[in-house]
C-alpha cells in the first residue's frame, strides 16, 4: 500500500530536508534487534553488531523465529527496535548520581521500554508498568514476569488514576498514543489508518495524558515524551505546549555526532528525532522535561497498606528457602505464597510482590513467577537440564518425559544452565506447570 499522498504533503511542508527523505525509506526493510538481561545473559553471533545508543542493544543479520527459541521465554532478552532503545541512554544520563529512584511507564505495553528502563535505572528503584487495554496489560504482566526484576508493580487503568499520587514520581515516561507513522515501513495498518483527523485525536489524547500524569511527577522530577510518529503537531509542538502550560525546562541529553540522530524541527527544546534511513532503526521521537522545582509533598504510606489478611499459618523456614537469604519477605494472601522485596520506596499504584505459589491440600505448587524471578534460590529445587526439543515442548505445555533417576516431585527445569520452569515428576511422565496462557501455539 502507497504512503497516504497526506501525510507526504504534511511532512514535506516543514521544509526539512531530513524529514522529507524519510517517505523514500519507509518502503525498505526494517532492521531486526534484540537487548540482553544483563542478569541473566544469552548468547549471540560472535559478529552481532552493538546499537551504539545502549550498552545492552544488538543487531541482527536476519530475524530467526523467535518463537520457537527458549531463551527469548526465559526473559534472557528482549525483541525490540533499536531507536526504542534510546530510553536506556536517556536514563542512564538522568540517573547518573546513583540513586534509587520511583519511575512510572505510563503507556507501558508490550514492555520493550519498561525492561530497557528495569536494566537502566539504579539499583533498588521502584518502577510502575500501567496500560489502558486489559489485553495488553496482559502481554506486559508476563513480559515483565520474564524479565525478572522483584521490583515492579503492573496497573491496568487510565492514567487518570495517577492523578491523586501527588509528586510520587521521580521520573514519569510516557510513550503516548500517537498516529503511528514511525511504523509505516513495518506494518500496513499503521498506512491505512493514518489521516489528519487521527493526528488531531491524537494531539487531544496526547494532552489529557500529559495533563492526568503532571502532578504525580514530583518537583525537579523528569517527564520523558515520546512518540513513533514523525509530525511536528505530536511532536515538537507537543513539548512546547508541556512547556508553556507547565512550565516545564527542556533537558538536553549528549548524544554522539555518529548516531546520526537528527534534531527538532522549529523548536527551541532539545529533542530526539530517529529517522529511518539516518539511524538502523524505526521513527522515533523523544524529549525529555524537567518540571520546576518546588516542596516535595510525597504520601506517606504504610508497608503493607494495600496488602491482604494473611493466612494464621506460619511461613516455615522450608518455604523461606524458596528465595535467595535476605532478599524479600514471604506471606500468605489466602492459599497463595507471596514475595514482597524489601524496598524504602512507597507508592500508591501498589507494591512490588511476585506469587511463589498455591498451597493445593499440604502441597505448595510453584508458580512461573517464581522460576523467573530474580529472587529465585537456585538451591532451593532439583534441577533437570533440558535441550531444545524438550524445551519447547515444555512451552507447549505437553507432558514431557525426564531422564531415568530423576527423582518423584517438583522439578525445576533449566535450558542452558537457566531456569525455563516447573514440573512435577510423578515417574511415568513428569506434568507440565507452565501457565496455559502463556503456552508456544506454533
Amino acid at each position: 500500500m502507497a504512503l497516504p499522498a497526506e501525510f507526504i504533503t504534511l511532512i514535506e511542508s516543514y521544509g526539512s530536508e531530513e524529514l522529507s527523505s524519510v517517505s523514500r525509506q519507509l518502503d525498505s526493510e526494517p532492521s531486526v534487534s534484540v537487548r540482553v538481561n544483563r542478569l541473566k545473559g544469552t548468547s549471540l553471533p560472535a559478529d552481532a553488531p552493538k546499537v551504539p545508543w545502549c550498552t545492552e542493544g544488538y543487531y541482527l543479520n536476519q530475524r530467526p523465529a523467535f518463537t520457537l527459541d527458549p531463551a527469548l521465554h526465559q526473559g534472557r532478552y528482549y525483541v525490540q527496535d533499536a531507536s526504542s532503545m534510546f530510553i536506556s541512554h536517556v536514563l542512564r544520563h538522568l540517573t547518573a548520581d546513583g540513586g534509587s529512584v520511583t519511575y512510572l511507564d505510563a503507556c507501558a505495553a508490550p514492555g520493550g521500554k519498561t525492561t530497557a528502563a528495569i536494566d537502566a535505572l539504579p539499583g533498588g528503584s521502584l518502577v510502575v508498568a500501567n496500560e489502558y487495554v486489559a489485553s495488553r496489560a496482559a502481554i506486559l504482566r508476563e513480559n515483565l514476569i520474564k524479565w525478572g526484576s522483584p521490583l515492579t508493580v503492573v496497573t491496568q487503568g487510565d492514567t487518570s488514576r495517577f492523578g491523586s499520587h501527588r509528586h510520587e514520581y521521580d521520573i514519569i515516561a510516557a510513550d503516548v498514543p500517537c498516529s503511528g507513522e514511525g511504523m509505516m515501513r513495518k506494518d500496513p495498518q499503521a498506512r491505512e489508518q493514518w489521516s489528519p483527523e487521527l493526528v488531531r485525536q491524537c494531539v487531544g489524547r496526547q494532552r489529557e495524558i500529559v495533563e492526568n500524569l503532571w502532578e504525580a511527577l514530583r518537583p525537579g522530577g523528569y517527564f520523558i515524551y515520546s512518540t513513533c510518529t514523525f509530525n511536528r503537531e505530536e511532536n515538537e509542538k507537543m513539548v512546547l505546549y508541556i512547556m508553556e502550560h507547565y512550565g516545564a525546562k527542556p533537558v538536553d541529553i549528549p548524544v554522539k555526532a555518529e548516531w546520526n540522530i537528527t534534531g527538532a524541527i522549529d523548536c527551541c527544546a532539545p529533542c530526539y528525532r530517529f529517522l529511518p534511513g539516518k539511524v538502523r532503526g524505526e521513527g522515533l521521537f523523544m524529549a525529555v522535561l524537567q518540571k520546576p522545582d518546588g516542596e516535595i509533598s510525597r504520601k506517606k504510606l504504610k508497608p503493607g497498606k494495600n496488602r491482604q489478611k494473611e493466612k494464621p499459618h506460619p511461613v516455615s523456614a522450608d518455604l523461606q528457602g524458596l528465595i535467595k537469604p535476605g532478599s524479600a519477605k514471604l506471606y500468605w494472601d489466602g492459599d497463595r505464597l507471596m514475595a514482597a522485596p524489601e524496598t524504602p520506596l512507597q507508592i500508591s499504584a501498589g507494591y512490588p510482590c511476585i506469587h511463589i505459589g498455591t498451597l493445593k491440600g499440604k502441597d505448595l505448587v510453584p508458580e512461573q513467577a517464581l522460576a523467573m524471578s530474580l529472587l529465585l534460590n537456585p538451591e532451593a529445587f532439583e534441577r533437570c537440564e533440558v535441550n531444545r526439543d524438550t524445551a519447547l515442548d515444555y512451552l507447549r505445555s505437553q507432558a514431557i518425559t525426564l531422564p531415568e533417576g530423576t527423582r518423584r516431585g517438583i522439578i525445576l527445569l533449566t535450558y542452558e544452565g537457566q531456569p525455563l520452569g516447573f514440573v512435577k515428576n510423578i515417574g511415568s511422565r513428569a506434568n507440565n506447570l507452565y501457565p496455559n496462557s502463556w503456552r508456544v501455539l506454533k
